[in-house]
């Protein structure tokens, strides 16, 4: 039977990404398409707003970026240029859409994700890492096209002064959207730094793991899924032996002005798992 979120849409899984600057750019892209298209049960589309389409597979659709025509704030950790996706319009496309950010991991299916709630709901990941807080997270949501309009549009007036009070886009999303959030199931959408590594010590002797019910595994803040196949903390982590890492807690250097104790939690094994679903 058809949910009431797929006969909005005609009865296909509208799926969609956002990509401007060379940060990504098409290898991210194509990965994120083809475990779309791995994880998912037709009819689907996989639409990516995109300054660049150079590179991209052929089967993905591409649309411009929407405009947006304010001053992007400073000084804060939200991407606010996903607001972009908060117009009135989004190119041809109605009705629900799941937005998924580039370096997320898909490691089961997506089916269900359109199967939860109503057509006209905003639906969330859980944010993990304030569970004392009622928030959002955009890494992954689900809304309808247009919906949003009102959020574009008070951060139009403002830029600056929303990024202050909020900080982080998801927060603002999750605590004004248009008749309120509600939330995908917690352990359908796991961060990768907090449910899939180990705790220190056992950091240093077992890879990061995948909990049997996890369908999405998200990277937030800097350690990608590149990383976490190598088995580095991060764009400055080095590939290291587990003893290497312990006794270069000495080098004050090398630690990068974190805390002993910090330094050593921030080391992580090699992750098969996630080569083996993060590819083409």
């Amino acid at each position: 039977m058809t949910s009431r979120v797929l006969e909005a849409s005609g009865g296909v899984k509208q799926v969609i990404c956002i990509s401007w600057g060379t940060k990504y750019g098409a290898p991210f892209i194509n990965r994120l398409f083809a475990m779309v298209k791995r994880n998912i049960t037709p009819p689907f589309t996989f639409t990516c707003f995109t300054d660049s389409r150079v590179g991209l597979n052929p089967e993905i659709l591409c649309e411009d970026l929407p405009p947006l025509d304010v001053v992007m704030p400073v000084n804060t950790r939200g991407i606010w240029p996903k607001a972009r996706l908060w117009s009135q319009t989004l190119g041809s496309l109605k009705g629900p859409v799941l937005f998924l950010d580039l370096d997320l991991v898909i490691v089961s299916s997506l089916d269900e994700f359109f199967e939860i709630g109503d057509a006209d709901d905003i639906v969330m990941a859980k944010n993990q890492t304030t569970p004392l807080e009622r928030l959002g997270q955009t890494s992954l949501f689900r809304f309808p096209v247009g919906k949003l309009l009102p959020l574009l549009e008070k951060f139009r007036a403002d830029p600056q002064g929303v990024a202050d009070t909020y900080r982080y886009e998801q927060r603002f999303v999750s605590r004004n959207a248009p008749g309120g959030v509600s939330f995908f199931p917690r352990r359908w959408v796991l961060h990768f730094r907090q449910d899939c590594r180990w705790p220190f010590p056992l950091n240093y002797f077992l890879a990061p793991r995948l909990p049997k019910d996890a369908r999405v595994v998200i990277f937030p803040r800097g350690l990608h899924p590149q990383h976490a196949i190598e088995g580095r903390y991060g764009e400055k982590g080095l590939v290291t032996t587990p003893l290497q890492h312990v006794l270069s807690v000495f080098d004050k250097k090398q630690r990068r002005k974190k805390a002993p104790f910090r330094y050593l939690r921030h080391y992580i094994r090699p992750t098969p798992w996630v080569a083996d679903h993060w590819r083409e």
